[in-house]
């Protein structure tokens, strides 16, 4: 039994993945802002903490990682607010990791998406800049970490039923259901094979766990 703490635990990816991992015997700790969303966790197998991880620093952050396993950063600004993203996609999300450090939890996994880089090409007139910049940074603040870590990188988010399968080899985005990615999530953390590493999909004809060992 693994014991996982899940940031932006209500999120549509997290409340699928949540009970996955609380179906294969893991605890898993589920990071909400909003009160009015426990018992919604609490059916999806996870157990809520309540917490506004905007305000929290690496200490605070800290002391709600210890006693984790692994951490799963699955929170997100939900765009919009250029402000609020840098706060939550960038700053919150490198606090979470420094903080897991001093926690001594190693194993980090980031949710992120596709095209993330430094070089993400987005033009700065796009309303997505604000995302592409903040996750960039956190991809890569993550990276140079001594975490165990792995970069999730998803393509674009359907909610069409799970297949199963994806694919790790494509280069360019296409498109991926979020039941796959909170499959992927789950796969991942049980693969130490997937440590420091970058894994972008689609959705493909690869069982998960064979495309995750590719």
């Amino acid at each position: 039994m693994a014991r996982i703490i899940i940031f932006g635990g209500h999120g549509k990816i997290a409340l699928l993945a949540e009970p996955l991992l609380a179906g294969r015997g893991d605890a898993v700790t589920a990071v909400i802002r909003n009160p009015d969303h426990e018992a919604e966790v609490r059916a999806a197998g996870a157990e809520p903490l309540v917490a506004d991880i905007e305000q929290l620093d690496v200490a605070e952050l800290a002391d709600l990682i210890a006693g984790h396993d692994a951490v799963v950063w699955s929170a997100g600004a939900g765009g919009g607010d250029p402000e609020r993203t840098h706060r939550v996609d960038r700053e919150a999300a490198i606090r979470s990791m420094e903080a897991a450090a001093r926690a001594g939890v190693q194993r980090y996994v980031m949710v992120s998406y596709f095209r993330s880089s430094p070089d993400h090409g987005v033009d700065p007139a796009n309303s997505f800049y604000a995302y592409a910049e903040a996750k960039a940074a956190a991809d890569e603040h993550l990276r140079d970490s001594a975490l165990d870590w792995t970069v999730l990188g998803p393509s674009a988010l359907t909610l069409d039923p799970p297949t199963g399968r994806i694919s790790t080899t494509d280069e360019v985005s296409q498109s991926v259901s979020r039941a796959d990615v909170a499959a992927v999530i789950a796969a991942t953390l049980a693969d130490d094979g997937t440590i420091r590493r970058t894994i972008r999909f689609n959705s493909g004809d690869t069982p998960i766990a064979e495309a995750l060992r590719a």
